[in-house]
């Protein structure tokens, strides 16, 4: 295949994951104001497991091709995009609140996986199949607990609120929109996955090819320009949610979908194919993903979350700050 064909097949894959994003976040939005509940928790659940779709394809199937660097660098590069990019380029142009007792269970799931993903990598250097095993544990009562918490907040929203619950109720949509019937938005998610795991395909296959033609390493590719294609389902949902004022769906969505790359995404391509961490570059005669990566994806997600949890809210020298990540990020992954 040539180089032309295969960087036009890689737009084409993007342009699928554009569309494939756009439709999760129409029927999400549909389901929440059907079954009324938190747009928080829809974020975190049904559409950050919608969004992250293309991660799950591309890691998936690096694995079942042995590219461990591109299924490697793809999860944790996903994060680093979701949360430094991503959050930050919209905390930027509009901070938003955020209600600490649903945000608090998205970030204790992420750390704990966090920690454990890094204390395997820092200490054992590889990732056996036992460990994906554990964090696709995680992944299950991730999901458990928020939909046990979600039924719990579907009830006290269908209940008549007292007084001093009023306060508590979502507010109503300032536009009055038509509800979708459910074989309607069943049909809108299954051609949404269908436009993802296409684009996913073509984006990671294509991808790689462009990337090789130039030299790239196999983790850079995965790190930086795939862990961007296959984040843009989060970036059109953090998109289309500011426009239509939904702020707790795109910050539920990047939390949930950060979760999800790290159990969902890794534990599935570990399971399918133990791998060791990727080497490449060192600093100080040490693998530099165990320095710079890992850390940098942990750093990332503190910044976004710690803050919010003590001040209800996501603050504009958050944004700054994570953009600033991204940024120094890619100018060590390419320039030095």
């Amino acid at each position: 295949m040539s180089n032309k064909l295969a960087a036009l097949l890689f737009i084409l894959g993007l342009a699928l994951l554009v569309l494939g994003g756009k439709l999760f976040v129409w029927g999400a939005e549909d389901i929440s104001r059907r079954f009324k509940v938190s747009r928080f928790l829809m974020g975190a659940t049904i559409l950050s497991i919608c969004t992250t779709l293309p991660e799950v394809v591309v890691s998936a199937r690096a694995a079942v091709q042995e590219n461990s660097g591109l299924a490697y660098g793809n999860a944790l590069g996903s994060v680093i995009c979701n949360a430094s990019l991503i959050a930050g380029a919209i905390i930027v142009l509009n901070p938003a609140k955020v209600k600490q007792e649903t945000f608090s269970r998205g970030t204790a799931f992420f750390f704990i996986a966090g920690f454990f993903y890094a204390a395997m990598a820092w200490t054992a250097g590889r990732f056996d199949r036992w460990v994906g095993i554990v964090l696709l544990i995680i992944f299950a009562v991730f999901e458990i607990v928020l939909v046990l918490y979600m039924n719990k907040n579907h009830e006290n929203l269908t209940t008549a609120p007292s007084h001093k619950d009023a306060e508590k109720v979502p507010e109503k949509p300032k536009k009055k929109t038509r509800i979708l019937k459910p074989h309607e938005a069943i049909g809108i998610l299954i051609v949404g996955a269908t436009a993802i795991a296409i684009g996913a395909r073509l984006l990671v296959n294509n991808g790689t090819i462009v990337a090789k033609a130039l030299g790239v390493p196999d983790s850079v590719i995965g790190l930086t320009m795939v862990a961007l294609g296959t984040s843009l389902p989060e970036l059109i949902t953090a998109i289309q949610s500011r426009i239509k004022g939904i702020d707790e769906l795109w910050i539920g969505n990047i939390v949930g979908a950060n979760v999800l790359n790290l159990v969902l995404v890794c534990g599935l391509a570990i399971t399918i194919s133990p791998f060791g961490v990727p080497a490449g570059r060192t600093i100080g005669g040490i693998n530099a993903s165990l320095v710079v990566d890992i850390p940098l994806m942990l750093l990332a997600m503190a910044v976004l979350c710690l803050p919010s949890l003590f001040k209800g809210k996501v603050m504009r020298w958050q944004g700054i700050l994570l953009l600033c990540l991204y940024v120094a990020f890619n100018v060590y992954q390419f320039v030095f």
